[in-house]
C-alpha cells in the first residue's frame, strides 16, 4: 500500500503547466505493486516512499491534479532520483518512467526558482562538459592534480573544501596530455572485405578522458570488417541535457548530431557510452513535435547501436581472440541494461575470449551512483552507492571490472581510490581489443 506524502494539499498554483507535463496515461499504469522498491537506489539508501519510483509517480499525479505545488520538498524528491531506469526493468505493468522523469525535470528547470549558487553550479557544468574544446582547457589542471592528489588527501586539505568541490576533486579523471590532445582519425578502413560502414560517436568525456576506448573501438570494428567514420564536426549528443531537464539544449544537440551523421552517409551509428546511446535512441521522441526534424530523427534513431550490440549483430567474429586468463566482473551500466535492454551482448562478447571468467556479484542491478552528473549534483548519496557497488564487486575478487559507460568508470575509479582498493576498470571493448592484438594483461 502506498504511503501518501503529508504535504499534499490544495495549492494556488499547481506544480505543472500545460507544456509537456508528465503524461497522466503513463502514470496511471502504475498499480503500486512495489516491485520497483528494491531496485531503486534512493529507496535502498533511505527507505522513504517518496524517494521510490511509485512515490515519485504519486507526486507527479498530485502535481497534475493540482494538489501540490512546485515546492522545494517536491523538487527535492526528483532531484534525488538517479534516473537509472532500474524500475522500468522491474515493473510488471510496463510503466515508462523515463519520459515521465524527463518531462518532470523539464518542468522543474523552467518553473522552480533555484538558489543563485545552485543555478551557477549547474550553468557551469553545462557551459563546460558538452563542449570538448572548453573541457580540454578545463581539464589541463587535472593532469597535475592527479600527481599530487595522494599528498592532498593525506594532508586533510580536501576534507575542508565545500562538499561539491570535494566531489569534483574525488572525481578528477585520469587525464593525460596524450589523451587531451588525441585526435580520432576521420576514416579507418575495414580489415579485409568491408561488411558495413559505421559512424562512431566520439563523445565529450570519452574523447578527452578515455580516448583509448575510442581507439580500441575503432580497431575492433575494423578488424571485424567495418569501415569506421568519425566525423570531426560532431559535438555533444545532448544526453546530459536530457537527463537534467534542459530540453531545448538537448534538442539543439540532437539536431546537430543527426545532421553530421546524415552527411557522412553511414549505415549505422555506433556508440560506446551507455548514456549517450540511450538518449540517441530516443531522438524520435525528443524531436517528435518538430515537423522539420521528426522524420529525420526516426530514421537516425533506427541506425543507432551500442558497440557491443553491433558486434553481436555482425555474427561470428572474424578476428581471432587470444587467450586471457582473467576473472572479469561485468558491471551493467544502467542506461545500457535498463534503458536499452542490452545485457546479454557484452557478456556474450567477453565469453568469446578464451580464458575469461565472468564473476557474478551481489546487487548487480543497483546503480553505482554515477548517473550522468548526479555524482556532482548529489555527491553524498552517489558516494554511498559507489562504495556499496565497489564492495560487492571486490567481494567477488575479480582481476578487472568491465563496464560500458565512462561515468561508471570514473565513479568506480573514484571510490576505489578513496578506499585504497587497486582495481582496473575498463570498457569491454578494451578487453576484446587486447585479445585480438594478443596484448591481454595478466592478473597482477
Amino acid at each position: 500500500m502506498t504511503t501518501k506524502p503529508q504535504n499534499v494539499q490544495a495549492v494556488s498554483e499547481p506544480a505543472f503547466d500545460a507544456h509537456h507535463p508528465p503524461a497522466a496515461g503513463l502514470i496511471d499504469k502504475c498499480v503500486h505493486c512495489g516491485f520497483c522498491l528494491p531496485t531503486c537506489p534512493t529507496y535502498a539508501l533511505w527507505g522513504e516512499e517518496m524517494d521510490s519510483p511509485r512515490g515519485r509517480l504519486y507526486l507527479m499525479k498530485s502535481g497534475l491534479e493540482g494538489r501540490i505545488g512546485m515546492t522545494e520538498r517536491f523538487v527535492g524528491h526528483f532531484d534525488a532520483c538517479l534516473g537509472c531506469m532500474a524500475c522500468v526493468t522491474a515493473c510488471p505493468s510496463g510503466v515508462e518512467y523515463g519520459p515521465l522523469i524527463e518531462d518532470t525535470r523539464a518542468q522543474i528547470e523552467r518553473r522552480f526558482p533555484r538558489s543563485a549558487g545552485e543555478r551557477l553550479f549547474r550553468k557551469a557544468i553545462f557551459m563546460l562538459v558538452p563542449y570538448p574544446r572548453r573541457m580540454r582547457l578545463a581539464l589541463l589542471p587535472a593532469v597535475l592534480y592527479r600527481r599530487i592528489q595522494p599528498l592532498l588527501a593525506q594532508s586533510g586539505l580536501l576534507d575542508r573544501l565545500p562538499h561539491r568541490v570535494r566531489a569534483l576533486a574525488r572525481l578528477a579523471p585520469p587525464v593525460s596530455i596524450r589523451g587531451l590532445t588525441a585526435r580520432t582519425p576521420g576514416r579507418t578502413p575495414a580489415s579485409g572485405e568491408r561488411r558495413l560502414t559505421v559512424g562512431l560517436l566520439t563523445g565529450c568525456v570519452q574523447r578527452l578522458v578515455f580516448s583509448h576506448v575510442n581507439e580500441a573501438t575503432i580497431r575492433v570494428l575494423a578488424a571485424e570488417g567495418c569501415e569506421v567514420l568519425a566525423p570531426p564536426a560532431q559535438g555533444c549528443c545532448g544526453a546530459l541535457a536530457v537527463h537534467a531537464g534542459r530540453a531545448e539544449e538537448a534538442r539543439a544537440f540532437a539536431r546537430r548530431t543527426i545532421e553530421v551523421f546524415e552527411t557522412s552517409g553511414v549505415e549505422r551509428v555506433v556508440v560506446n557510452a551507455a548514456g549517450c546511446g540511450s538518449s540517441m535512441k530516443e531522438y524520435d521522441r525528443l524531436l517528435a513535435d518538430d515537423p522539420q526534424w521528426a522524420e529525420r530523427a526516426r530514421a537516425f534513431t533506427a541506425k543507432v547501436r551500442d558497440v557491443t550490440e553491433l558486434l553481436v549483430e555482425l555474427g561470428p567474429p572474424r578476428a581471432v581472440r587470444r587467450r586471457m586468463d582473467l576473472r572479469v566482473a561485468y558491471h551493467d551500466a544502467c542506461h545500457l541494461a535498463h534503458a536499452q535492454g542490452i545485457r546479454a551482448e557484452p557478456r556474450e562478447l567477453l565469453r568469446q575470449i578464451p580464458g575469461v571468467e565472468l564473476v557474478p556479484f551481489a546487487e548487480g542491478e543497483l546503480c553505482c551512483g554515477s548517473a550522468g552528473i548526479y555524482n556532482l549534483l548529489e555527491p553524498e548519496p552517489a558516494r554511498q552507492l559507489g562504495k556499496r557497488k565497489l564492495h560487492h564487486i571486490t567481494d567477488a575478487r575479480p582481476d578487472v571490472i568491465a563496464t560500458g559507460n565512462p561515468g561508471c568508470t570514473l565513479q568506480l575509479l573514484s571510490v576505489a581510490a578513496e578506499e585504497g582498493t587497486p582495481i582496473r576498470v575498463v570498457h569491454p571493448i578494451e578487453l576484446i581489443d587486447e585479445a585480438i592484438r594478443g596484448q591481454g594483461r595478466m592478473p597482477g
